[in-house]
């Protein structure tokens, strides 16, 4: 019995260690292959570089337009999504009844297995036709992508949040109850402050989505390597980037292209690093 128990305590710390090393690997990876063309390039040139253009003599390697596309397409979406998601999350957890939740539940979670290239197509036939005829242009611009992102982030969202909410205890939300405040009250100023940390987290891990998010951003962005000058231009974004160019990029072009995927995975980091340090740091106050 004791060898079985510690042969099961051995699987489950190499499976668990497994995803340790797996992010070591990637980080390897990035930093051996993405540093030493930074530096051939200059770190600054290359990071606040406005020309991307690696058919020129000599080339162009210059990051800023699409970090701030990133950036933009990023913080729109969660500036939209977010609300929406959090109140859905809000509705299914406190408000909305047993019948109906059989019905939203699942076609919410159904918005998950969505293949990104399915959400681009409905952006590219639907959302962009629609900022073309109110907005005019030519519907390629950013808010397609903001508001195709925030589509993309819902479900995240209110999974993680929708949890957090009932993992609060119910003696929370009774003790208000029982002070006099109402359900709507209990809710919002009781059982939401008390699951901060999960909401917190489904912002994170929708951050990460929007940021990462490549075919569906290629198909409604416009893919014009600069700096948006409104909400209505086109843009490309440091994934799109990547994948528009890999295929035949060679030699220092390449290089520059993993070195774009170095800069992006260290955005995500300050990123998820900054949401964990003002969690833990709520956390002691």
């Amino acid at each position: 019995m004791k060898f079985r128990e510690q042969c099961m305590k051995t699987v489950f710390f190499i499976s668990a260690m497994s995803s340790v090393v797996f992010v070591f690997l990637i980080c390897l990876f990035l930093f051996i292959n993405g540093i030493p063309p930074m530096a051939e390039l200059g770190f600054f040139n290359f990071l606040t570089g406005t020309q991307w253009r690696p058919s020129n003599i000599p080339p162009a390697f210059g990051l800023w337009p699409m970090i701030v596309t990133s950036l933009i397409t990023t913080f729109g979406a969660i500036v939209v999504g977010v609300p929406i998601g959090l109140c859905t999350a809000v509705f299914l957890a406190r408000v909305c009844p047993k019948p109906l939740y059989k019905i939203l539940k699942p076609a919410i979670d159904l918005l998950a297995g969505i293949p990104s290239v399915v959400y681009g197509f409905f952006g590219l036939v639907m959302i962009v036709p629609m900022i073309r005829v109110v907005f005019g242009g030519r519907g390629f611009s950013v808010l397609a992508a903001i508001i195709l992102l925030s589509i993309m982030i819902l479900p995240t969202i209110v999974a993680i949040s929708e949890a957090a909410l009932r993992a609060v205890p119910e003696s929370y939300y009774e003790g208000a109850l029982a002070l006099g405040a109402s359900h709507i009250r209990c809710v919002f100023f009781v059982v939401l402050p008390a699951a901060k940390s999960g909401i917190l987290a489904s912002v994170v891990l929708g951050m990460g989505r929007a940021l990462g998010e490549t075919m569906a951003v290629v198909m409604v962005a416009g893919n014009q390597p600069r700096v948006p000058g409104s909400l209505l231009e086109g843009a490309r974004s440091l994934t799109a980037n990547i994948v528009l160019e890999m295929a035949y990029a060679t030699d220092l072009h390449r290089d520059a292209l993993v070195s774009t995927s170095v800069v992006l995975f260290v955005i995500i980091l300050i990123i998820n690093l900054t949401f964990s340090f003002t969690i833990r740091r709520r956390g002691r106050s």
